[in-house]
């Protein structure tokens, strides 16, 4: 799995007026697939989370949306579906666009992953001690 991390302000908290979490927010990349209707033409596109939260997630996605639209996911890996509303619409790169969708009520459980903390501070999260390698002695016998 990807390593967790504790994201910083993005430009959808921005866009919000500042920083604006009700849960935790975690940078991971999983995959999902998202379906809505982009004008009157249905679209069913592949795409990868850039960061989850019980509330929704963050994507990057070819298929044009509008704030307020609502769309639904698919986990691949549990085959659960989700309705959501696009939350955010932000900035366009090699023809990918940034967009958050908001789940229609908190399901935290549709990620099937254990959230740190608030207090969490990822300075602090647990690593292997470094050990220089240890030499092996031949024994003598």
């Amino acid at each position: 799995m990807d390593e967790i991390k504790r994201s910083a302000p993005s430009a959808a908290a921005d866009a919000y007026g500042g920083e604006r979490r009700r849960t935790q927010r975690v940078q991971i990349a999983m995959p999902l697939l998202v379906r809505g209707k982009s004008g009157e033409k249905a679209f069913e596109e592949e795409a990868t989370t850039m960061s989850i939260s019980a509330n929704g997630c963050m994507v990057m996605l070819s298929a044009r949306v509008v704030r307020a639209q609502e769309i639904t996911i698919l986990n691949p890996k549990t085959v659960e579906e989700l309705p959501c509303t696009v939350a955010f619409v932000g900035r366009t790169v090699q023809g990918k666009t940034e967009v958050a969708f908001e789940f229609s009520e908190p399901s935290p459980l549709f990620w099937r992953i254990a959230f740190p903390p608030e207090d969490w501070d990822p300075a602090e999260r647990k690593r292997p001690p470094n050990h220089a390698p240890r030499t092996v002695t031949p024994s003598r016998r």
